[in-house]
């Protein structure tokens, strides 16, 4: 059904090869995104965590520049 919606025109072995070729670049590159998806999303939560809970004292104050 895939390489039929892929092929368009081309019957046959045409066909089927790119009908193949996209079943099989669906099934390397579908994991691979979720994998990248899940660490992308892993990241951003690991790092709106580390803002909202600085590790600094309260007491500390930034210098002021030099003039």
């Amino acid at each position: 059904m895939l390489g039929k919606k892929i092929a368009g025109e081309n019957n046959g072995a045409r066909g089927a090869i790119l009908g193949y070729g996209a079943a099989a670049l669906a099934r390397r590159s579908v994991p691979a995104l979720a994998a990248v998806t899940l660490v992308g999303w892993a990241l951003r939560r690991w790092r709106e965590k580390r803002r909202a809970d600085p590790s600094y004292p309260s007491e500390a104050t930034p210098s002021s520049p030099r003039s």
